[in-house]
């Protein structure tokens, strides 16, 4: 069976369920899994289309490195994004940044999601997907879109069966 995940707006009050994609991704989703639980100041992307996104400190033992990579996910997607050290980010996350890079842990709700920024193509890893609860997540998200993250935090935590 899949090991399971849940992906939680907390000012939104609304939560998804993703399963970890073990086999097609299983360096990143052992990373993740690891890890959890991760939570951060949610941000709306501006040019990958339909994403929301959070920023932590590098957490994997080992980089997973490319694994399952994609450009152009498609709604339910979660992807792991390394940002090397020096990238632009909040202002308040960029001494971190400048020390070590960041890891970008991304939920996509729509289509028509290209993966393109200021330096190139930028693959992330797909290491889950969400079954559950999309269609609700999306429309939180399309609400930070029209109007703003403002203090919504974005939370990833297992789901222990």
């Amino acid at each position: 069976m899949a090991r399971k995940i849940r992906i939680s707006f907390e000012k939104h009050d609304v939560s998804a369920v993703a399963e970890l994609l073990d086999d097609a991704a299983p360096l990143t989703a052992e990373a993740v899994w690891n890890a959890l639980p991760l939570e951060g100041e949610a941000y709306h992307a501006k040019w990958a289309n339909n994403e929301v996104y959070i920023l932590t400190p590098p957490f994997a033992e080992k980089d997973p490195g490319r694994e399952n990579a994609t450009v152009f996910p498609i709604p339910g997607d979660f992807l792991y994004l390394p940002v090397p050290p020096g990238s632009n980010v909040p202002p308040f996350l960029r001494e971190q940044c400048r020390e070590t890079g960041l890891i970008d842990l991304a939920i996509f709700y729509g289509r028509e999601n290209y993966l393109l920024g200021p330096e190139g193509h930028m693959p992330g890893n797909l290491f889950a997907t969400i079954t559950e609860g999309l269609e609700e997540l999306a429309a939180a998200c399309q609400d930070l879109w029209r109007n703003g993250a403002g203090d919504e935090r974005m939370i990833v935590s297992r789901i222990e069966e």
